[in-house]
């Protein structure tokens, strides 16, 4: 069930990709530490890569301060860091070829049309999408004329694809279960590719075996599994940590300004002393997702 990248059988590639939007956290730096000392325990690589297409969020101050952080904890990386923006050709091809499997249309709502729908139940990320734009006619001029986002018909990407599963180092096989989801958002009107498509696709390119992420993300990796086999991309083996909580129990958050680790650097604390915390605190998260 598990593919790994032809001739590399026994090599572990790992990544860490954070987005630019703010500055990186503790929280981050348990992501950052697992995936790296998994790719150093094997002999394997550790990759850096920066998912900065969204437009309204990404700071290029924020891409400099994930490198300087990163540096400064003493984690280095294989190769050049890859940036998404670069990516975007990769993108359109992507969603072209998703397209001409007849798998896409152009919706037009807003996200205010899908909560006022009286019949969108609640799935995985929000309200479900009711398919308001499904059955309309593709019109070429009105896709020039208005912003439109570009979503996955589901039904007919489960139909196409069959029965999948994926396999996670916490919790065993899991059977592929995207449906929740219901019409999932590839690419953003005010970006050229959502989150689900994006890093799909990245992990593919960089032949990423082990994908080393917080358990928050543990659902959407039904998506991301449909959408390697409707791509034709290998199936990482996925290792879902759980989340470092403040004092009230709340997960470290960007938004909810969670000490930056850049504020402790320049608190004069010791980058080894904080590592080995760290390492300490992920092997506790690691153990027991949640």
């Amino acid at each position: 069930m598990v593919n790994r990248v032809s001739g590399q059988d026994d090599a572990v590639i790992s990544r860490f990709a954070p987005s630019p939007t703010g500055r990186l956290h503790r929280g981050h730096a348990v992501a950052a530490v697992l995936a790296h000392d998994r790719a150093r325990a094997a002999g394997g690589r550790f990759l850096l890569r920066i998912e900065d297409i969204d437009p309204g969020r990404t700071r290029e101050a924020f891409v400099e301060g994930i490198v300087a952080d990163l540096a400064w904890l003493g984690l280095a990386w294989d190769g050049p860091v890859l940036r998404q923006s670069t990516r975007l050709p990769a993108y359109r091809a992507a969603l072209a070829r998703l397209r001409a499997m007849g798998l896409l249309y152009a919706c037009f709502c807003s996200r205010a049309d899908i909560a006022a729908a009286a019949s969108a139940p609640h799935g995985p990320e929000g309200s479900v999408y009711p398919g308001t734009c499904r059955g309309l006619a593709d019109d070429p001029a009105r896709r020039a004329a208005a912003p439109h986002a570009w979503r996955l018909d589901m039904r007919r990407a489960l139909a196409l694809a069959g029965p999948l599963a994926w396999h996670d180092s916490r919790a065993g096989l899991v059977e592929a279960a995207p449906a929740p989801f219901g019409d999932v958002v590839l690419a953003r009107k005010d970006a050229p590719a959502a989150y689900h498509l994006a890093v799909t696709i990245d992990d593919g390119f960089q032949g990423v075996t082990d994908v080393v992420r917080g358990v928050d993300l543990f659902a959407a990796t039904h998506v991301h599994r449909l959408l390697q086999a409707l791509l034709g991309l290998p199936t990482p083996l996925y290792h879902h940590h759980g989340l470092m909580r403040g004092p009230d129990g709340r997960r470290l958050a960007k938004r909810d300004g969670a000490p930056a680790l850049a504020a402790l650097r320049a608190a004069g604390v010791a980058p080894a002393a904080l590592l080995a915390e760290i390492r300490a605190e992920a092997a506790r998260l690691a153990a027991a997702p949640g």
